[in-house]
C-alpha cells in the first residue's frame, strides 16, 4: 500500500518569549515529535479553540485550585467553629449548674466520654464513613 503525503507548507516563526519557547520544547519532548511538528500541533489546537495546556500550566492551575480550595476550607472551618461555640453557649445557658459538676469522679467520667467521642469521630473520619456506629460496649455520648 502506498502512502500519499500531503505537501508541507513552510512557515518561519521567531519566538521572543522564552517561556513560550520552553513550553513548546517540553511539548515536543513529551510527544516525542520534532519541534516544528509540536509548533504545528499547538497552532492547530489554538485555531480549533481546544488548547491543551502544557504540563507546567497544568501544575500552576492545580496549585491555584488547591490554594483556592484551602482558602474556602479554612473559611468553612471558621464558620463551623463559630457555630459550634454558639451551640455550646446555648447548651450551657439552658443547662443548670449542679454541685455534682464539681465532683472529680464526675469530671473524670465526662472526660472519658469526651475522649471516646473524639476517638470515634476520628476513626470515622479516617475510615471515610459518615454513619454513626455506636459500639455497644461503650457509653454513647
Amino acid at each position: 500500500m502506498t502512502r500519499t503525503s500531503v505537501p508541507a507548507s513552510r512557515v518561519q516563526v521567531y519566538l521572543t518569549d522564552q517561556k513560550l519557547f520552553a513550553a513548546l520544547n517540553r511539548e515536543a519532548r513529551a510527544a516525542r515529535v520534532p519541534l516544528s511538528q509540536a509548533a504545528g500541533q499547538a497552532i492547530s489546537r489554538g485555531l480549533l479553540r481546544n488548547p491543551r495546556a502544557d504540563p507546567e500550566d497544568r501544575m500552576q492551575n492545580l496549585e491555584r485550585s488547591l490554594r483556592d480550595h484551602m482558602r474556602s476550607t479554612a473559611r468553612d472551618m471558621q464558620i463551623v467553629q463559630e457555630l459550634l461555640i454558639e451551640v455550646a453557649r446555648a447548651f450551657f445557658l439552658r443547662l443548670p449548674d449542679v454541685i455534682a459538676d464539681q465532683d472529680p469522679t464526675v469530671q473524670a467520667a465526662i472526660d472519658i466520654r469526651i475522649e471516646r467521642l473524639l476517638d470515634a469521630t476520628a476513626a470515622r473520619i479516617v475510615a471515610g464513613t459518615r454513619d454513626r456506629q455506636i459500639d455497644p460496649g461503650k457509653d454513647s455520648a
